[in-house]
């Protein structure tokens, strides 16, 4: 393939596609290379939450950076119906994070108070309260209430983003990225399982699959974490919610109750077993015991992309000229990825501290 494009973005799931919108805009010549297929894509099997308060603890350095993600997307869901007519099914009314034990309220009792001291809007429910809102709920000893957290549906931020980036010139194609091509420490391109891909700038985001590419100057320590869930009916005489706990979470989409999700350290196999389906049933029968006796429309799985410290990993290389990283990371954080991924390569700038994500701090 001729020289055409300066910019190559390995992966064209929801940070890929993201970085690639972001890229175009600033005017870049961008192609993105996808190996393929639909099977194990993290974002297929996201439930879609924006929940920086649910899990964050003082001072990780994901709570400010998944703040300013959650905010970005409602100017960027109008940006995308506007130029795509896809509605990415953005909804912030706010997700409960229940306790199911005095032990855990504890825990989030203190969660609430370091995030008012913030400045973060975070309350306290108690059990009854809790019961008032939500009764169909099993028994619980209270509730983060997140006022502004929230979810958006995955597939339709993918297909946005995707043919927003088209509207500004990006190109995609479909081809297994195989090595980074290099001259000494500067990037010259990419080689795919089928041609040569030449660009003076590679944005590695291939989720899980990052650590697979060859040529790279150092080892990416991501790792596939399959997580499976499953869809129920959502109750019609039932509002729509969040509600998450420790061992799962359950959320309406459209006219559907998803239901997730499990941690497995098991390789490349994004399969349903009925054994973690198993764990989620149980653990979904303890926070809502009505709803799991529903008939399970359908269940499929995914491949998340983690590192070993739970962290992102995004920036430059500081060996190869022309290298960026951005994997390690989920739907929260994809809007604002790209963002940063633009900044980045135009020497602005970048709208956060990326220092804890560094790409050689492993």
């Amino acid at each position: 393939m001729s020289s055409s494009h300066d910019v190559i973005v390995i992966g064209g799931g929801a940070i890929g596609a993201a970085c690639a919108r972001e890229l175009a805009s600033a005017g870049r010549k961008v192609l993105v290379l996808e190996a393929g297929g639909d099977l194990g894509q993290a974002w297929r099997a996201s439930g879609g939450m924006l929940a920086p308060q649910i899990e964050a603890e003082g001072g990780d350095p994901l709570l400010e950076l998944g703040l300013a993600a959650r905010e970005l997307y409602p100017a960027l869901a109008e940006a995308l119906r506007d130029t795509t007519g896809i509605d990415i099914g953005l909804w912030q009314e706010g997700i409960a994070r229940v306790a199911g034990t005095d032990v855990e309220a504890a825990e989030l009792q203190s969660k609430v108070a370091w995030q008012q001291q913030q400045g973060h809007p975070s309350d306290w429910l108690e059990s009854a309260e809790v019961r008032r809102r939500w009764p169909w709920l099993g028994p619980t000893a209270g509730a983060l209430w997140a006022a502004r957290d929230g979810a958006l549906d995955p597939q339709q931020l993918v297909e946005a983003l995707r043919a927003d980036a088209q509207r500004l010139g990006a190109v995609r194609v479909t081809d297994r990225a195989v090595r980074l091509m290099r001259d000494g420490e500067r990037v010259t391109g990419v080689a795919g399982e089928t041609d040569r891909y030449p660009a003076g700038h590679v944005v590695l985001a291939a989720g899980a699959w990052s650590g697979l590419l060859e040529g790279l100057p150092r080892p990416i320590p991501v790792q596939p974490v399959r997580g499976q869930m499953a869809a129920l009916p959502w109750p019609a005489n039932i509002p729509r919610a969040i509600v998450y706990h420790k061992d799962c979470y359950l959320l309406a989409r459209g006219s559907e109750a998803l239901i997730g999700s499990t941690m497995e350290h098991v390789g490349f196999r994004p399969e349903v077993t009925s054994a973690g389906l198993a764990r989620i049933f149980a653990a979904t029968g303890v926070l809502c015991p009505g709803l799991i006796r529903s008939k399970v429309k359908r269940s499929w799985a995914g491949l998340r992309p983690m590192t070993p410290d739970g962290l992102p990993i995004i920036g430059g290389d500081p060996l190869i000229e022309g290298l960026w990283y951005a994997t390690g990371h989920g739907i929260l954080l994809a809007g604002i990825t790209g963002v940063l991924m633009r900044q980045l390569l135009q020497d602005e700038r970048p709208a956060a501290d990326l220092s804890a994500f560094a790409p050689d701090r492993f």
